[in-house]
């Protein structure tokens, strides 16, 4: 197992926990709820009995008559009782700005607002409370809201852990953030030390081979300029590393001519059974930076040869788009494909199917498209078994102003 996929197998058990953690929150409170909700249905029902027993009291003691009122006094939920015909019977608990304490006398003065809170008491406790009058064999309807600690407790959970969540994003943005910063001070890093290592022996080697060219008169010789031509590619290398963590300049080149160059160097150092084609368009042109192109074709025909097994080709087809005012590049190859689940994993650093890669290329690929050349990179199709095509998208030159460091 490489190193990304011990990161995702990481990241799925620390979202699991999360799930498991969230959805324990939520279980708990909404136990509590039930209960404390049962605990205020039982005291909405004793307040109703009281009332009842106010309606049908007989002559009895003062003592009697006191205790009846504290019990139905100590209700602190807003409830309504209603009779069989709609009509409101008692109130208690909503507003006595609007009620005026005037139900028992008849008098309403806001109806408007007693209907706004019987529907809403409605909604909550759709099942009322249901009491049965000896005197005139009528029935009340007791209907009543949750208390405000209720009502709170309902939504406590989703707001502790929505705060949670918010928290857990920016530390987890910021943590993100600063390991990026500190990945790039290591590419940069690596990228310069290993420019200024490879310096020293390109330059020797460059002296070798005009020594070489001088003594054994092989100005002409294959073998003198394929030496050459290798070393020349080493200094591209070493200027690739030191352009790293540098802004390059972009100017305006010839896409199929800059691409048609690096398949020819390319090819030769390649399989015989490998076909490889550069079509499309001849004129077209974009904002590039050589060295670093180059980089990206490399690592992009590299990955198509290794997904060969056997005889192939690999097609790069140039086009424009001049409504975008961009280049499409695409670099098709008959190799095994990619599962569509792994397009975007591809690009991710470490992320490898060879025992001996180091899942650098294409990450370090869609560096150099995306930050910068400003353009895309991406796996546009893919058949198992059959072929995959990954596209290119870079500005073209009809929007190209001249840069200068």
């Amino acid at each position: 197992m490489n190193h990304y996929e011990r990161n995702r197998r990481w990241k799925f058990l620390l979202l699991a926990f999360a799930i498991i953690i969230a959805g324990t929150s939520l279980w708990y409170t909404n136990y509590l709820v039930k209960n404390i909700s049962a605990v205020e249905r039982t005291r909405a029902e004793v307040w109703a009995m009281s009332n009842k027993n106010i309606a049908e009291m007989p002559d009895i003691n003062d003592n009697f008559i006191s205790y009846i009122y504290s019990v139905r006094d100590s209700l602190n939920l807003p409830a309504i009782v209603v009779n069989s015909k709609g009509s409101i019977r008692f109130a208690k608990g909503l507003d006595t700005e609007k009620t005026n304490d005037s139900l028992e006398t008849g008098k309403v003065y806001d109806p408007k607002y007693f209907d706004r809170q019987l529907k809403e008491m409605m909604l909550q406790h759709p099942d009322p409370i249901v009491i049965d009058l000896n005197m005139n064999n009528d029935k009340w309807f007791v209907y009543y809201k949750d208390s405000d600690l209720l009502s709170q407790l309902r939504v406590f959970p989703y707001i502790q852990l929505s705060v949670i969540a918010i928290f857990l994003l920016i530390a987890y943005l910021v943590f993100n953030s600063s390991r990026r910063s500190e990945q790039n001070q290591v590419w940069v890093g690596m990228a310069k030390e290993t420019a200024h290592q490879l310096g020293t022996p390109i330059s020797s080697m460059m002296a070798w081979i005009e020594l070489i060219k001088s003594k054994f008169n092989a100005e002409t010789d294959p073998l003198v300029l394929e030496m050459e031509n290798d070393v020349r590619r080493l200094e591209m290398v070493a200027d690739r590393f030191s352009k790293i963590g540098s802004k390059p300049v972009l100017h305006s080149h010839n896409v199929y001519k800059v691409i048609k160059e690096y398949v020819d160097y390319f090819k030769v150092r390649t399989s015989d059974k490998i076909e490889f084609n550069v079509t499309g368009d001849k004129q077209v042109e974009a904002l590039m930076n050589i060295p670093l192109f180059d980089w990206v074709l490399e690592n992009l025909l590299k990955n198509s040869v290794n997904a060969i097994e056997g005889p192939g080709s690999i097609e790069v087809k140039v086009t424009e788009n001049l409504v975008k005012e961009q280049v499409f590049i695409d670099v098709c190859d008959t190799g095994k494909g990619i599962p569509k689940l792994k397009f975007e994993t591809i690009f991710q650093p470490g992320y490898t199917t060879r025992k001996r890669g180091w899942g650098l290329g294409l990450s370090l690929s869609k560096r150099i498209v995306e930050n910068y050349h400003k353009g895309q990179i991406f796996v546009k199709e893919s058949e198992s078994g059959k072929m995959t095509v990954i596209r290119i998208i870079v500005k073209s030159s009809l929007t190209y102003v001249p840069t200068t460091t």
